[in-house]
């Protein structure tokens, strides 16, 4: 835990579990990964990837003779140590972290050497990081697809490795693929040639200078086209999507401009943005050099943050994942104030509240996963996954910026704070002292903060937040039915209407009448924009509208983002008439879902893995 403050919340955990986070700890003591150099050979028949990757050690301590790595699901080959046969074993298999790979050197090193360890392996079909889609589940519908997702901790199971964010290096990738396919990786394009070993593959390279860790190495291949949208930018897609893709991010340069001038250098060369397929779990994912979106995320400022937040300056462990996300957050807001308005961050932030609110009403308040810091000690960091680490983040930003003199001026720390860690790991400590350090002529405000209460409490901040007024009908509940009007919702921005449905969401459940006259005035049904229609479909299965429930579960399968699939799954299990109905379309379409999400959704549903996958 991160503050002296915070002790009183420390949970005392079972002798084992202490020994066990020791032994890790020692573990990443011993030696760390400075470079990845990786062969992967794509099967698309097998859904396997046959790998073979050179890890440069450099060792922390003397006599060192044993490395543990980090492996799920890996088929491991052979293991050499400088050129040498080197002995290795699997020890036992933890539920979500996999096996570790125990490698035992054939010589002893001293502190400051280093060595270059190579394990041959194979991934299994079932990767958790590697999500296989048929043709049919593409655009084209005539070539196979591959995407990767290794955050928080799936590395592991693409790549052997110290699969942890405290732990950075840079890494060069050879990747052979069928010639049809194109590849693209989280690093920068260093060209590529016919496959040696065989004339109907292409083998792609890439190298990635800038040291970042495991969790953002990614890999795409499929029947992939670019275009140009920036001076060091290009959007990646399948050729159905890739114009309309270059017309939705045509803004990109201009916003890494505003977050250079706001947070420093973008240090990472190239930034392309790769729109995949509809299953992808998440909005966005800030891979370095190539930004992964779905088709439902439409604004790419997020991401771009992160760039700075999170790839930069990284959480040295999932614990403080606010350090990413709440930074970022912060930081995106900051780009929408210099390219829009204030007013606009401001909009944003009454919309993170209701999210946090959604989060914490979702988990329960005195859920202490709903802490700014939690523990996570045996606690898979997917399941974890909520908006709080965002938006309370963001939160407590807000305050301080609010107490220590406006946004240029904590938007000064938040600069300082990024060059002074840029390429580390960092704690929520380091962070806070950082903060009393630059702000030292202004202590006497931080003292009054209550830091425990703020990062070691669950449930919503210690402080209510009055975000600038949104300027959005809110009455439609009290209205009576004839006073709803077309230009209600004509005259709103796409912002707007989202944030009406959001407070709707916040009340009681409206009556069915009010959701049908909406529909017949607003024809809500129409809108397509993912968040709005994700909302109103939400308020509509929660006034038991039976007609709007298929509307819902097509949503919730035809995109995997879980933001989404998620609650809308939720929405219509809790409408006790439509329950079963909810668990035969998850079970009918489980197997095209992304692994993380599939097995999310079996937890919200109640579903028994075990006996599902008979079904």
């Amino acid at each position: 835990m991160a503050c002296p403050s915070s002790k009183s919340n420390v949970t005392t955990h079972a002798h084992s579990n202490q020994e066990e986070k020791r032994a890790h700890r020692l573990r990443l003591s011993a030696c760390v990964t400075k470079h990845l150099n990786l062969h992967l050979h794509l099967d698309f028949d097998r859904h396997v990837i046959r790998g073979r990757v050179a890890l440069t050690v450099e060792v922390l301590e003397d006599r060192f003779s044993t490395l543990t790595l980090d492996s799920s699901d890996l088929s491991v080959v052979s293991v050499t140590a400088n050129g040498q046969p080197a002995r290795f074993s699997l020890g036992p298999k933890h539920s979500f972290k996999g096996t570790p790979l125990e490698i035992t050197l054939p010589f002893d090193l001293s502190r400051g050497q280093h060595v270059i360890v190579e394990v041959t392996y194979e991934t299994s079909p079932s990767a958790t990081a590697l999500q296989w889609l048929t043709p049919e589940q593409t655009a084209g519908k005539k070539h196979p697809y591959l995407f990767s997702q290794c955050q928080a901790h799936h590395c592991r199971s693409m790549i052997p490795c110290q699969d942890t964010p405290s732990i950075k290096h840079t890494y060069y990738a050879q990747v052979s693929v069928p010639k049809d396919l194109v590849t693209v990786m989280s690093a920068v394009r260093d060209g590529q040639e016919v496959d040696p070993q065989d004339s109907g593959r292409i083998i792609y390279r890439f190298r990635q200078t800038v040291p970042m860790p495991s969790y953002l190495i990614a890999i795409v291949a499929g029947a992939l086209e670019s275009r140009e949208i920036g001076p060091r930018s290009r959007v990646w897609s399948e050729k159905e999507f890739v114009d309309k893709a270059a017309f939705e991010f045509s803004e990109t340069e201009a916003m890494l401009k505003t977050a250079e001038e706001l947070a420093g250098p973008y240090v990472w060369g190239q930034y392309d943005v790769l729109v995949l397929p509809p299953s992808f779990p998440y909005g966005g994912m800030e891979n370095p050099c190539l930004t992964f979106a779905t088709p439902t995320l439409l604004v790419i400022a997020h991401e771009i943050s992160h760039s700075w937040t999170g790839n930069l300056v990284t959480n040295k462990t999932w614990e403080h994942f606010w350090l990413n996300e709440g930074h970022t957050v912060y930081l995106e807001r900051m780009i929408g104030r210099c390219l829009e308005s204030e007013q606009f961050r401001q909009f944003k932030a009454i919309g993170g509240w209701k999210d946090l609110q959604d989060s914490v009403n979702t988990f329960g308040a005195n859920n202490p996963l709903t802490n700014l810091v939690p523990s996570l000690q045996d606690v898979n960091p997917d399941d974890a996954f909520s908006s709080v680490p965002y938006e309370k983040g963001f939160a407590l930003l807000y305050h301080l910026e609010e107490q220590l003199g406006g946004p240029e001026v904590f938007m000064g720390f938040v600069k300082s704070y990024i060059q002074r860690f840029a390429y580390s790991s960092v704690t929520t400590e380091e962070w806070k002292n950082y903060l009393f350090a630059y702000f030292k002529d202004k202590v006497d405000i931080l003292n009054k903060v209550d830091w425990n209460a703020w990062m070691f409490t669950p449930g919503m901040p210690p402080i209510r937040y009055h975000y600038a007024s949104s300027s959005v009908p809110v009455q439609a509940k009290d209205q009576d039915l004839n006073s709803f009007k077309q230009s209600d919702v004509k005259t709103l921005s796409s912002h707007q209407v989202i944030e009406f449905l959001s407070l709707l969401l916040q009340e009681d459940p409206l009556p069915l009448t009010h959701v049908k006259k909406m529909q017949e005035v607003y024809d809500l049904n129409a809108y397509m924009n993912a968040e709005i229609r994700f909302r109103w479909l939400r308020l509509c299965v929660r006034s038991r509208w039976e007609e709007v429930v298929p509307l819902a579960l097509k949503m919730a399968t035809d995109q995997g983002r879980m933001k989404f699939t998620r609650p809308l799954f939720r929405e219509v299990f809790n409408f006790e008439k439509f329950r079963d109905e909810a668990l035969r379309v998850f079970l009918a379409h489980r197997a095209g879902m992304h692994p993380v999400t599939s097995g999310l959704v079996s937890k919200d549903l109640k579903v028994d893995v075990s006996n599902a996958a008979s079904q």
